[in-house]
């Protein structure tokens, strides 16, 4: 009986913390692809979407628009048809226009829009939403001229953060309840023991 609660402690351990991991971590190396489009560049000649020509792989988010649709440039702003897929875990993904990337605003609430570490964007996704970016960065951005652009998105993205509201209640309340599961198996432990040393 005690090593089947010891197992249950340790794999109620393991959640608490794997669930806290992946809230922190970028899964993937491809930035700004979806998921299902990872096995899409896998090859290493890759087709533009749109038909138009292919590219090799090294020319994957080099900076250089070779698709017209931006299927080369998942991850970059060169391409102006593109577009960036912000995983959020933890909240609700999206996708932004490429233009948005590396912009000074943090778009995608991991932060994965911002990562040339000009602007600090950190990943606000399960305490409640997007268009947040860190105060010690602020400075910064004013002077270089872009204080205007981000008010302006504060504003339009505001509602934003109201719908990702509902993922931020769905983590806490996982998290308190592997809480209270973690209480219960640890009380659970410590009262056989306690009984195992009065019959002892």
């Amino acid at each position: 009986m005690e090593l089947h609660c010891f197992l249950c402690f340790h794999f109620a351990c393991f959640l608490l913390f794997a669930s806290i991991a992946c809230c922190k971590s970028h899964p993937s190396s491809l930035l700004g692809v979806h998921p299902l489009d990872e096995k899409y560049y896998s090859s290493e000649v890759i087709k533009c979407k749109d038909g138009s020509k292919s590219f090799s792989k090294d020319r994957l988010n080099d900076n250089f628009c070779d698709c017209p649709d931006g299927t080369d440039e998942p991850g970059t702003s060169a391409c102006p048809e593109g577009k960036f897929y912000c995983r959020n875990l933890g909240s609700k993904p999206q996708f932004i226009v490429s233009s948005h990337v590396n912009d000074h605003f943090c778009d995608c609430c991991d932060g994965s829009d911002e990562y040339n570490g000009i602007t600090c964007c950190p990943n606000t996704c399960v305490m409640g939403g997007n268009a947040y970016m860190n105060s010690n960065c602020n400075s910064k951005v004013r002077a270089m001229g872009f204080s205007d652009e981000i008010e302006t998105k504060n504003g339009v993205r505001s509602e934003e953060s109201v719908h990702n509201f509902n993922g931020l209640k769905l983590a806490i309340i996982l998290q308190v309840l592997l809480v209270i599961f973690l209480l219960f198996l640890w009380s659970f432990r410590c009262r056989n023991r306690s009984r195992r040393r009065r019959y002892h």
